[in-house]
């Protein structure tokens, strides 16, 4: 009971401490989370000009994509680009009240479906009524196809609103005769001079010291264009998983086993199986097809010496049909082929067609109606009354083909050897024009239907191969993975506490820096696109100096940190590279106009060992010195001059100059400068359209928060 008395005592005490330790935790989970202590929702992607994307939106029109092609990060950054822009023009729009009205939208529909089949009536025309009941259906029947339609129609309408914008724009953007008239005498002033030219290369670069100092104080001159990103330096080392000699030869002999006769227990007893070299030609494919790593298993078909895999191509006319060569090493894959057969074949078989579909044929359509044997009976009166005539076999052909041959005589132009493939290309009808002389013809059976086929002219015959190959990947075994594993680990321990570079040097592995990566960069030079490796390197708790273990497709690489630069003005290291040079050109032109006390031509010459040269019929429009290259400060001294007058030492882009008008001549003045306010109106409209949005983009609000919210 004491003890309860004391605690009754003490309860306003007792308040107050839980109350500080509340807020203490509260506080804790702030600074931890400055996203939610600045007020940043983590399930922001970006605001632009005040105008949130949120998480949910952003993934839907990420998984909205199909682009196999592009990785998840490309994807992202597209959709985001997409986004910005979208937010962008949109707050022009609004500036301005641009809409799109009901229909407007409709005239925009009708002109962008105006092609499409679905959308036409019985008599082949667009009909906006067809249009309308397939939105009614979507709408009813699929949620998810009515929102890709909904999307579509935004695509559209911002499509034809940033179109009405820049249309605006470029209204605005006119040039005036006294533009035209100031490009007609910067183009049409000419100056010939004499000059006198010091390289800087005249100068060693060993010669002239640039301090740390200096390197910071040109980049503080000009921040514009040191201004970066927050960027990480990293190096790393890799463990490749590929495959020892060991396994290459277990899978030599692999394939050579595939390759000979082998004893098998089948039905209670043990029988001999004929192995690839032996085997019947009927019996190939299902041995190819069930032994291949290849994608593309079996293919019935020819080809030529060239087709062939580099290290097969000496061989094959070395063999006999029923031969097999191999194993033989192509790529990341070893490899035996068996020679099945060898002709004389035509690369190139001009031919034509009449086709007669049947009923379950892949060309029959709705009007189809007759059965394969009433079609096989057209075909062969048609034959008879086209064989020996090629009038009647165009008119006829024309009459009833429905593909792209009707109207052509029933030509379907050439077909290649080397170009086809079964795969899309009937097999049946192939074989005919391959294994049939010029002038053939004859009604031949395939998925389509009966064909009258033609052959009309044959070229380029050479001598063709019929090969079955089967193919194993060239892959690490388990026993060298785990090897592969055992050494990054034990890399790995080792660095605890040394350095990197010593380490590496220890074990004969190759060190790979990596500069300036971004926050949203995915790939790594040397690795590939591998965002984890980006995300660690930028975590508040990865310090320089730390290491991590990342597992690639290819194996594992160890990546260190080597330097966090945070955004704002480069450092000096990273800057040198830009910055040494001119700031050596600067001292460098301080040297020679230090050193040189000549007034003249010649005196300048003949101080610096250099020659009096002469340019002529220089424009202020294309500032260019014959025989130094592009130099607009030289070339507007020159302007600045009056005939004979010598100027002083000019810091050009590639060395000191002095120079000397002889002649200026004015550009003639003409009685009306349209044709060249045209000329400036049209370099202003190509402007609009590539530099109008980049510019509005930049003066926009863009908060980008995706590295923090989706990547």
């Amino acid at each position: 009971m004491a003890i309860l008395n004391k605690i009754r005592q003490k309860t306003v005490v007792l308040i107050l401490v839980i109350a500080l330790a509340l807020f203490a935790f509260i506080l804790s989970s702030l600074f931890d989370n400055k996203d939610a202590l600045f007020n940043k929702s983590p399930n922001v992607v970006a605001t632009i000009n005040g105008k949130d994307i949120s998480r949910e939106a952003f993934m839907a029109r990420v998984e909205a994509q199909n682009n196999p092609n592009a990785t998840q990060t490309q994807i992202m950054n597209q959709v985001y680009n997409a986004e910005v822009r979208e937010a962008v023009m949109q707050s022009q729009f609004d500036k301005l009240g641009l809409t799109v009205g009901r229909e407007q939208m409709r005239d925009l529909l009708k002109t962008n479906l105006a092609s499409s089949p679905q959308f036409f009536n019985a008599d082949g025309v667009f009909d906006e009524n067809v249009l309308n009941n397939y939105i009614a259906n979507l709408k009813e029947t699929s949620p998810i196809a009515y929102r890709q339609w909904i999307d579509y129609e935004n695509q559209v309408s911002n499509g034809a609103l940033q179109q009405n914008y820049i249309n605006m724009v470029k209204a605005a953007t006119t040039a005036t005769l006294a533009e035209g008239a100031l490009s007609h005498k910067l183009e049409g002033d000419k100056v010939d001079i004499k000059y006198v030219y010091v390289p800087f290369t005249t100068i060693a670069d060993s010669t002239v010291t640039v301090s740390k100092s200096e390197i910071n104080a040109y980049i503080k001159e000009n921040k514009a264009k040191y201004d970066v990103e927050a960027s990480r330096n990293l190096q790393y080392v890799k463990f490749e998983e590929v495959a020892s000699v060991e396994d290459e030869n277990v899978i030599q002999t692999e394939l050579i086993k595939l390759i000979q006769n082998r004893e098998e227990y089948v039905d209670g007893k043990n029988q001999m199986v004929a192995g690839f070299a032996e085997m019947n030609a009927e019996n190939v494919e299902a041995y190819v097809n069930a032994n291949s790593d290849a994608e593309i298993k079996y293919q019935d078909k020819f080809v030529y010496k060239s087709s062939l895999p580099r290290a097969l191509q000496d061989s094959i006319s070395n063999l006999n049909v029923g031969n097999v060569y191999g194993p033989y090493k192509d790529g990341q894959t070893f490899k035996i082929t068996k020679l099945l057969e060898k002709r004389q074949l035509a690369d190139s078989i001009q031919s034509s067609h009449i086709l007669i579909p049947f009923v379950g044929s892949q060309a029959a359509t709705a009007e189809t109606t007759k059965t394969k044997e009433e079609a096989k009976a057209t075909a062969d009166s048609i034959f008879k009354l086209v064989k020996n005539n090629k009038t009647k076999y165009a008119e006829v052909a024309n009459e009833i083909n429905t593909d792209g041959s009707k109207g052509k005589d029933g030509s379907i132009g050439w077909t290649r050897l080397t170009t086809y493939n079964p795969l899309g290309f009937d097999p049946d009808f192939a074989n005919f024009l391959f294994f049939n002389d010029k002038g053939s013809i004859d009604v031949v059976l395939t998925k389509f239907g009966y064909h009258i086929i033609r052959i009309d002219d044959k070229k380029n015959v050479d001598t063709a191969y019929k090969v079955a190959t089967i193919e194993r990947k060239i892959e690490p075994s388990v026993k060298t993975e785990d090897e592969i594993f055992r050494n990054a680990s034990n890399f790995e321990v080792a660095l605890d506490g040394k350095d990197f570079l010593d380490v590496a040097k220890e074990n004969n592995l190759k060190v790979n820096p990596v500069t300036s990566v971004k926050e949203l960069d995915e790939n790594i030079p040397g690795v590939g696109a591998e965002r984890p490796i980006v995300r660690w390197a930028f975590e508040e708790d990865t310090k320089v100096g730390n290491t991590k273990r990342f597992e690639t497709k290819d194996g594992y690489v160890i990546v260190q940190v080597t330097a966090k630069n945070e955004a704002g003005l480069m450092n000096v290291e990273d800057a040198s590279v830009t910055a040494l040079p001119e700031i050596r050109k600067q001292k460098k032109a301080k040297m020679i106009k230090d050193r040189v006390s000549a007034t003249t031509l010649e005196d300048f010459a003949a101080a610096e060992n250099q020659q009096v040269r002469t340019a002529l019929a220089i424009n202020m429009k294309n500032p260019t010195v014959s025989g130094v290259g592009l130099e607009p400060i030289v070339v507007g001294h020159a302007f600045g001059l009056n005939e004979g007058e010598t100027s002083g030492l000019i810091t050009g882009t590639k060395g000191v100059f002095m120079v000397q008008p002889t002649k200026k001549t004015p550009a003639v003045e003409l009685e009306n400068y349209q044709s060249f306010a045209n000329q400036v109106s049209s370099e202003k409209l190509n402007a609009v359209n590539t530099r109008l949005y980049n510019a509005l983009k930049e003066a926009a609000d863009i908060e980008d928060n995706r590295a923090k919210t989706v990547q």
